[in-house]
This record gives structure tokens, sequence and C-alpha cells, in this order.
């Protein structure tokens, strides 16, 4: 690419983002060089000091720097709901957008055998330790409704029904504000098959 093989370097470590390929690496790379150096510097910094001290946390999976999340750790969350995401980003959604006050359990994927992903990949022994605990009453199913999502769900469904505990599933269909004629078949589909009454 160019007479540096350090740039050569840089530009090639900032492939590994998703989404991100060749132009936009050159790109991000040439901007960091020409206007934001010391911003650079400092995401180094952050960069290096994150990848050394991010782990998991004990309970729910998720990221945390230390051993218990401060989620978990919370003694204000419902520890008698506990949601079921395939991945933070999940998490930080839910949380974001709704008033959830329960706690979590982060997959860290979906069970996927081509992928090499089957129940201990996802920590399902963890999550069947922390449902032997008796505090959870309602397991919520929120993987993601594709195909490999509703089989992970389904499986926790029976996960969730051999502890004695009620497992329930996040709601799919017609989105909020979305016209009929602009919904895809699938969704559609789905959403007049799952359709419930009106109290």
């Amino acid at each position: 690419m160019s007479g540096s093989p350090l740039l050569n370097e840089l530009i090639e470590a900032l492939r590994c983002l998703p989404g991100v390929g060749g132009k936009s690496a050159q790109r991000m790379a040439f901007h960091l060089l020409e206007r934001e150096r010391e911003r650079g510097l400092k995401l180094s910094k952050v960069l290096e000091q994150a990848m050394q001290k991010i782990g998991h946390c004990s309970r729910c999976r998720n990221f945390s720097e230390t051993p218990v999340c401060a989620i978990c750790a919370s003694s204000s969350r419902d520890r008698h709901v506990l949601c079921v995401v395939e991945s933070p980003t999940d998490l930080a959604a839910i949380e974001q957008a709704t008033g959830y006050r329960g706690q979590y359990f982060v997959l860290m994927g979906r069970l996927s055998p081509l992928d090499g992903l089957g129940p201990e990949e996802l920590g399902l022994g963890l999550l069947s330790e922390r449902l032997a605990e008796g505090d959870v009453e309602e397991l919520i199913l929120a993987t993601n409704p594709t195909v490999e999502g509703e089989a992970t769900a389904h499986y926790l469904a029976q996960l969730a029904r051999a502890a004695g505990i009620r497992p329930t599933r996040l709601a799919h269909g017609v989105p909020l504000g979305g016209e009929l004629e602009y919904v895809d078949r699938s969704t559609l589909a789905h959403a007049f098959g799952s359709r419930q009454s009106v109290e």
C-alpha cells in the first residue's frame, strides 16, 4: 500500500473492526496521523488497558472489570427475573430502551453447531447453576428471531421448565409505527400467527 511498513500494519490492524474494509481502515489511519495524533495516543492507551483488564462477570458473563458486574452486584435489581441475551450489545439495547430492572445472562452467541457453538460455549452450565439457586421465577428469552436464535430460545425454554421456572419470549412482529403494506412477509406471518387477545 504505502512505503511505510508501520502504516500498513496500522491499516491492517484497523481492519479487525466490524464493517471496516481496506479503504475505511486507510481513511481512519490517515485521519489519526494527520489530525488526531493526541487522541490516537489516548485511544491506544485505553484500548490496551481495556484488552488487559476487561473480562467477564462470573454470574452473567457480561463484560466487566470486576469479578461481578455492577448489574449483578446491585441490590436494586429484581433477582426473580432473568433475561437471557445473545450479546452485550443486546443487553445495552434493553437497558437503554426499556425500564427492565431484572438481571441478565449473556450467552456470547447462540447455538450454532456449524460454528462450534454448543451449550458449553454459551455457558449454559453456569446458567443452569443460577436457575438452581431458586431465586429466578421467570426466564425472559431475548434471543434474536433468527433460525439459530429461535433454536436457542427453544433449548433455554426446556432448561427453564426442567428447573420449574416460567420461560417467556419477547414478542416479535409488526414494529410500532409501521404500516402493514411495508412489513416483510415472514414478519407479518409471524405477527399474525402470534396474535393476542385485546383486553
